[in-house]
């Protein structure tokens, strides 16, 4: 079973800063900001590539949540950013669809 599949089921410890019955929002063990959380679907998603149409509505959920998270954690007057890497090129290193709530400093463009 992946890491975050462990969150979800609460058989790993995680930060929960907010849930619902389509996704669960926690910190990152790895702030690459000062505020760093991570939304994750409570669907299995291994990445983008394998999203299909069935999956609209799960990943629509996802992204409000990420707003819903971004204005609890007090970031909407300044701005975030939402990151979603797909496969190991990109970074992602958990294959569980995944937005990152990143937010508290400047953000440089182009990311790293």
């Amino acid at each position: 079973m992946c890491l975050f599949c462990n969150v979800i089921e609460k058989k790993t410890p995680a930060t929960v800063v907010y849930e619902d019955e389509h996704a669960i929002a926690f910190r990152d063990i790895r702030p690459m900001a000062p505020t760093h959380v991570l939304v994750v679907p409570r669907k299995h998603i291994s990445g983008i590539r394998d999203l299909s149409a069935d999956d609209v509505t799960t990943i629509g959920q996802v992204f409000l949540v990420a707003r819903h998270v971004a204005k609890l954690e007090g970031l909407e007057a300044h701005g975030y950013r939402l990151v979603v890497n797909d496969g190991d090129a990109a970074g992602q290193t958990v294959h569980h669809i995944h937005v990152h709530v990143l937010g508290g400093r400047n953000f440089a463009w182009p990311p790293g």
